[in-house]
């Protein structure tokens, strides 16, 4: 899941401690440094889910991966719609606001596939960063009812998915606020290795 970096469009929060400027160039070189992480490695195939539907040939966004749209409404209906269209099989969806994703963690999330019905990366602040589900056909509406960006989402997620497996993955912090970056800063701005 990515966003057009284009400054007044991303990391909105961000922008109300750094300025709208300087929150564009960290969320381009983070979404930069993931997908050049991510996308070469032959084990799966990556996909830019694009928002707003109409940047989707920006040429602002990190080349050599496929693209799609991630649909309107709010980030419940989007995240349901790219898991929907992704393609038959298990599915891995990230966002982009975690500087710390490594390959390992998403072939970390496809192992535990194999298992449970689902996979969840919670975040540092109620959120998760990666969600992960074994898709046979229709996607469940499990992402309907979620209170999204709060302290609630991964909670309301886990309640979402009662009755399935899920498997859990290391717990990763965003960069949504300026406390954020201080917390982040380490990971910001340079490529983070694989591991």
């Amino acid at each position: 899941m990515v966003k057009d970096p284009r400054a007044g469009r991303v990391k909105t929060r961000l922008a109300r401690d750094v300025g709208t400027a300087t929150a564009a160039a960290l969320y381009r070189s983070m979404l930069f440094g993931l997908i050049g992480r991510v996308a070469r490695d032959p084990r799966w195939q990556t996909i830019l889910a694009v928002s707003p539907d109409a940047a989707i040939a920006s040429r602002a966004l990190p080349p050599g991966a496929a693209r799609m749209a991630q649909g309107g409404g709010n980030l419940g209906r989007r995240l349901h719609h790219v898991a929907h269209h992704a393609g038959q099989g298990p599915v891995v969806i990230i966002g982009s606001d975690s500087p710390a994703i490594t390959p390992a963690d998403i072939a970390a999330a496809f192992r535990g596939l194999r298992r449970a019905d689902a996979v969840i990366g919670p975040s540092d602040d109620g959120g998760y960063w990666l969600i992960g589900l074994r898709k046979r056909g229709q996607v469940p509406p499990v992402f309907d009812n979620v209170r999204w960006s709060s302290e609630h989402t991964l909670a309301d997620t886990r309640h979402r998915l009662a009755g399935w497996t899920v498997g859990e993955l290391r717990q990763l912090g965003d960069v949504d606020r300026g406390s954020d970056l201080q917390k982040h800063r380490a990971s910001v701005g340079r490529r983070v290795l694989a591991q």
